[in-house]
Order: structure tokens, then C-alpha cells, then sequence
């Protein structure tokens, strides 16, 4: 951790409400001009698209598990660099992964393949990261000791599943039994990588929908903000103002004494209204260390 280069990383897995996350923190970020190093984690991928595929297939022939959740199809010791050079000096290596065509398009490279490894660019007030592994510990290495303010972000298990399938299968062409294979291939990864993280966040906003998602696999549409509730569990209540939070966030009720809950529609509202000034606190230290 460090005063002088701080790191937020956001950590959750994929349909957790990334483009909320993001509207939020460039919100957050130009009120208070600041000027984030942003970081994506499917830049630390080990494999490209092609060789995912590969290495996938043998290690099914193998009877071994392989997925983007797990040690194996990450480079977490690069990761762990990345936050330990930034947080010690303001630098570090990155690159990208480009998704698809347009991404490509620039670099003159083929979707699905990662860019050339470069240094950061200079004068960043911070490390923004967004991925899955921004809390991991695992095989020796730490990436959670070197982060300052650790967020998660997750639906719960079944809605996750619902939006996968629904992804997939819409935007990818993948049929509801190809999906629902791959879920159940990357579940041990997931039990023993992601969902630990969980417990290190220093804010979580889980998704909770109120409609029935008990069989995920058949369900035809995904649930809307308004058919859900975030719940927001604090690990540090005791520096948060609770009042001031319910008072702002209309039809938002506390549930446990670390836990508020408010209307799903609300999550970016919320985001902003809770991180705001514990971004405000690390600039501070920056500028005073």
C-alpha cells in the first residue's frame, strides 16, 4: 500500500455491472480532476483467444481444470508487480487486450490478442484496476496487500449465471448447453480465486434480484435494476456515515450494522455517495505524504 501512488483496484467477476462501475468512477474522477493509470485485467490473461482455446482442450484430455478465474490462465505474479512498482515509484509495466475488430483495428493486430508489453504513461494521481483479480492471493503471490481501496462487485451466484447465458448466447453464438458447460468448468477456479476476494473488499456492492432466479438455466430475461437491491457491506463501518447515507439514498434501509441495502436502480448514486470521499482521503494523503 501507498500514500504517494495509490491503487484502487475493482474486482468482480464479468456482468457484474461494469459499465455502472466505470460511469461512476469517471464521474468521481473528473469532479475531483483527477488524472487515473487505468488498468484492465484482461491484460493479464496468459493466453490470447487462440491459444485459451488450446491449452483449454488439453487440459480437459488431461482431467485438469483451466479457466480465466484460476492461477493457471493468469499471470498473477505480473499483477502483483504492477501494483508493487506503481505503489513504490508511480510506474510499471502494461498492456491490453484487444476484444475485437475495432480494438484490433489500431495496433494492425487480430481480435483476440494482447499488445505489446510498455511502461505506464507519467503523472498519474492513481492506479485504477478493473478485473477479476484485483483482491487475489494465491501460489505466493499478494495482489490484495499492495492495494489501497479494494471494491467488489458481484451479482449473486444464480443472476450471474442468468446474465452469462444470456451474453453468450446472444452476443457470441454460443448455444445454453455450450455456456452452461464452461460455468461448470470454471467453478472450482471460481470457488477457490474469486470468491475469497470477496471477503478482503473494503466496500462490496452485491446484486440481489427479487424475482425468482432458482433455475437460472431456463430463465428468459434478466433481471432489471428495478427487480433488484444492491446490498453494501462496509469492512470499516466505524469511518462511513451511515445517516448521511440514508438520508441521501432514497429507499435505502440498513440490515445489519455493516450492511445498507438500497433500490438497484440506485447503484451509481450509491458508488459515488460512498467512494467519493474515501478517494478525496487518498488524494489528500498523496498530496500531504
Amino acid at each position: 500500500m501507498s500514500k504517494k501512488h495509490p491503487v484502487i483496484a475493482v474486482t468482480g467477476s464479468s456482468g457484474a455491472g461494469t459499465t455502472t462501475v466505470k460511469r461512476a468512477f469517471e464521474h468521481i474522477f473528473r469532479r475531483e480532476d483527477i488524472k487515473p493509470a487505468i488498468v484492465e485485467g484482461d491484460s493479464f490473461h496468459r493466453y490470447d483467444r487462440k491459444s485459451m482455446k488450446e491449452a483449454v482442450e488439453a487440459a480437459r484430455k488431461e482431467g485438469r481444470t483451466l479457466s480465466h478465474f484460476g492461477a493457471e490462465g493468469n499471470l498473477f505474479d505480473k499483477l502483483e508487480d504492477l501494483f508493487r512498482v506503481y505503489g513504490e515509484t508511480g510506474a510499471g509495466e502494461i498492456r491490453y487486450y484487444l476484444h475485437n475488430e475495432a480494438e484490433a483495428a489500431p495496433y494492425k493486430q487480430d481480435a483476440g490478442t494482447f499488445t505489446p508489453w510498455r511502461s505506464l504513461e507519467t503523472g498519474s494521481d492513481l492506479l485504477f484496476y478493473e478485473g477479476l483479480h484485483g483482491g487475489v492471493i494465491a501460489d505466493g503471490v499478494d495482489v490484495a496487500r499492495w492495494v489501497d481501496l479494494l471494491i467488489g462487485v458481484v451479482p449473486i451466484v444464480n443472476l450471474e449465471w442468468i446474465q452469462k447465458i444470456h451474453r453468450d448466447t446472444a452476443e457470441r453464438g454460443y448455444s445454453a448447453e455450450a455456456v452452461t458447460d464452461t460455468i461448470l468448468r470454471r467453478m472450482p477456479d471460481y470457488v477457490q480465486f474469486i470468491t475469497p476476494q470477496f471477503s478482503r473488499t473494503d466496500v462490496n456492492f452485491q446484486r440481489v434480484a427479487i424475482v425468482d432466479t432458482s433455475n437460472p438455466f431456463i430463465a428468459r430475461d434478466i433481471p432489471t435494476p428495478d427487480e433488484s437491491f444492491i446490498v453494501i457491506r462496509f469492512r470499516h463501518p466505524g469511518i462511513h456515515d451511515f445517516p448521511y447515507y440514508l438520508q441521501m439514498i432514497d429507499g435505502s434501509w440498513m440490515s445489519r450494522p455493516n450492511t445498507i441495502v438500497v433500490p438497484g436502480g440506485k447503484m451509481g448514486f450509491a458508488m459515488e455517495l460512498i467512494l467519493r470521499p474515501m478517494i478525496q482521503d487518498l488524494i489528500k494523503n498523496k498530496r500531504t505524504a
